[in-house]
């Protein structure tokens, strides 16, 4: 279970989460939707201490990560919005060091990459250096870094940007098999129509607060997703003032 407990962060005069409580369980996939400056990403780095929480409590499982990040990060399987990779290093290079920091043994380690470098087709690039990968090879890259560990929490944020067709469907199909797992399962994401082909539940974020939690059939009714999220987070009235200015 990933838990949050009325938390709080600010940045400066900035309140990006004002006393959010969440419980995101396995078995589900869960999209996590709000506009720029909700407070997704904040949300979601707090899971791998990353960020600590001026107040409130975080629980990964039963590992709080502000106060263990290490242990946090044994369990949870992190990919970031922007590809943080060693530009000096070939993916393979990096991903033996990120088996020997998950103290992953060595033939086990050997089956997994294979598996996952094929499954996202970097087979031609393990060899190139980091800073010669294109965009979307460093998010597939990335990608592969957040699953090499068979974590329990996988949380992706925004994972479908600059993948191609075809490897996206792959990412897709894959989430869901971890979800049957009984892996939890959250990414993050600006297309709405990814939440609603892949996940199972989502929060819905604005100013920092949840405005709507739950399974994605049920609480859109017979609307579609992104006229809900329009009247969930206000922006539906926004945008007509917006309209009528033009």
């Amino acid at each position: 279970m990933l838990k949050y407990e009325n938390v709080v962060k600010s940045y400066g005069n900035v309140r990006a989460l004002k006393g959010v409580s969440l419980e995101l369980g396995p078995g589900k996939v869960h999209a996590l939707l709000g506009p720029n400056g909700s407070g997704k990403s904040t949300l979601i780095k707090m899971a791998v201490g990353l960020v600590k929480p001026d107040s409130g409590k975080v629980r990964v499982f039963d590992i709080d990560p502000a106060e263990d990040p290490i242990s946090a990060r044994r369990i949870v399987g992190y990919m970031p919005e922007e590809p943080l990779i060693y530009e000096s290093l070939t993916p393979a290079e990096w991903l033996s060091f990120l088996g020997y920091v998950h103290k992953i043994p060595a033939d086990v380690l050997k089956e997994r990459l294979n598996t996952l470098v094929k499954v996202f087709k970097m087979e031609d690039q393990m060899g190139k250096l980091g800073g010669e990968l294109s965009l979307g090879n460093k998010r597939k890259l990335m990608l592969i870094s957040a699953l090499i560990n068979d974590p329990k929490v996988i949380i992706l944020d925004e994972p479908f940007s600059g993948l191609d067709p075809e490897i996206a469907r792959v990412l897709k199909e894959m989430m869901k098999r971890k979800a049957e797992e009984g892996k939890i399962i959250i990414f993050s994401t600006h297309i709405l129509e990814i939440a609603e082909a892949v996940a199972d539940e989502m929060t819905i974020m604005h100013y920092g607060e949840v405005v709507a939690k739950g399974n994605i059939s049920e609480l859109k009714g017979k609307r579609d997703l992104e006229s809900y999220f329009m009247e969930v987070t206000g922006l539906s009235s926004e945008l007509q003032e917006l309209l009528k200015a033009l």
